[in-house]
Formats: structure tokens, sequence, C-alpha cells
């Protein structure tokens, strides 16, 4: 059984949320929350809120046991791209792209034993 919280539209570029979900797949729940609070980066409050949706959605739709979870799945798709653009020298103008990100985190109960 596995459950799942999607966090979409997300303004954080994919490249650098993926860093910080590459440290929390595959890890217990509990290990993953301390290693998300104690990162520095403008992603993990993001992804420990998406996975804190994950880990109550396993436990409200499916009477799973929150302290039994681990992370199953978890990767970042890139959203739509927001372009701006900056006046520079001579009249011209340069594009700026503002990234966003989709955030999915699959959690699933593992067995003692």
């Amino acid at each position: 059984m596995e459950a799942k919280a999607i966090a979409k539209q997300v303004r954080i570029a994919p490249r650098k949320a993926r860093i910080v979900i590459d440290l929390i797949r595959g890890k217990k729940v509990g290990e993953a929350l301390a290693i998300l609070r104690l990162t520095p980066k403008a992603a993990s409050p993001v992804i420990e809120k998406v996975l804190k949706s994950a880990i109550a959605n396993a436990e409200h739709n499916y009477e799973m046991e929150p302290n039994n979870l681990v992370i199953a799945k978890a990767f970042v798709d890139e959203g739509i791209t927001l372009k701006r653009f900056r006046p520079r020298a001579m009249g011209r103008a340069s594009r700026i792209n503002k990234r966003t990100s989709h955030i999915t985190i699959v959690v699933s109960e593992k067995k003692e034993g």
C-alpha cells in the first residue's frame, strides 16, 4: 500500500530541489524529517511540507502506522517556466527563466522483521 502527496508549481528550480530530495530518498520518515529540518536549503521547508502531507494521507486514507513509513519514491519534475526580461546595455534585453517544480513523495509501510 502506498500513499503520495504532490506539490505543483512550487517556485523553486527543479535542479535545486533535487539536491534536497536525493538526501531523503529511501529513508524512514522520522529520519527524513530530521534531515530536512537541519538542511539549510530553500527547498527544505517545501519538501518537508509535502512529506508531512504524504504521512497524513497514509494515516488518514489508508490507516497506516506513521512510525513504520518509508519514503518509497521521491522525485522532482519540471513545471512551467515563467519568462521575464531584464534591461541590458545599449537598449537590449535578456531573458530570465523563473523555473517551477512539481514535487512528488510516495510513502509505503515497511514491515517489521
